[in-house]
């Protein structure tokens, strides 16, 4: 069955309990998605126990929610979906990168299985979206780029952007307003002091830019070629 036969509703829970996994380890639970999807718990709970009950995600009392091997493969055929649109929005049409995300959630449910794979081979199957994200291959395989979040590296550091995180529109412009894009490498120094803030430099910029949690949590990194750690 192709993940056209499922509702909208299934589709966006599915991709979205995927997403919650990809890059972080923390337990899926329906707060987690309630808050990700915008909706209340109770309804979110319902939903939840209609897609376990169809085999598709698995939920034990108070546990963790997690997907079945056949929820897993609908779930990496939205995310396909989704960012070989987001990629097709910038390259092709022109959109900015804080854009699409919005417009690709819309136009995901309305593509043909056909329509998906003609525009991966209009693009040249890439394998990475705008935001750096890996885009699943027509057979479900997903190479995640070596890569940890700079919270978690600190300062004192030569890196490499990897990804950067979608959830934010705002942030996305101030990103791309100071020169932070996918391949740039970064210096990354010590705040001011009890700041929390990390000074890093783009590229060979001469003025450095703070980053507070909230932008620092959205920047993955690598040491280019050598491993940061394992994701």
């Amino acid at each position: 069955m192709s993940v056209t036969e499922l509702t909208t509703s299934a589709q966006n829970y599915l991709k979205v309990v995927w997403g919650l996994s990809e890059w972080s380890s923390t337990p899926v639970t329906p707060s987690l998605i309630a808050q990700r999807i915008g909706l209340k718990l109770s309804s979110v709970s319902d939903g939840v126990r209609k897609l376990s009950a169809q085999g598709l995600l698995e939920h034990a009392p108070y546990g963790s929610v997690e997907l079945t091997p056949a929820g897993r493969q609908y779930a990496v055929e939205m995310v396909r979906r989704h960012r070989l649109l987001e990629t097709f929005l910038v390259q092709v049409l022109g959109y900015s990168w804080d854009q699409i995300h919005d417009e690709a959630e819309n136009l995901e449910h309305a593509v043909s299985d056909f329509m998906v794979e003609r525009i991966d081979k209009f693009l040249n199957f890439p394998t990475r979206d705008p935001h750096g994200d890996p885009i699943p291959s027509a057979s479900g395989d997903i190479e995640l780029p070596d890569a940890i979040c700079l919270s978690e590296l600190g300062p004192g550091h030569e890196v490499v952007i990897e990804r950067i995180s979608d959830d934010d529109p705002q942030l996305l412009k101030f990103f791309e307003k100071q020169g932070f894009r996918i391949g740039a490498r970064l210096s990354v120094g010590q705040g001011a002091p009890f700041s929390g803030a990390l000074e890093v430099l783009v590229g060979d910029a001469q003025k450095s830019v703070s980053l507070g949690d909230t932008a620092a949590n959205a920047l993955y990194v690598s040491r280019g070629s050598k491993p940061v750690c394992e994701v």
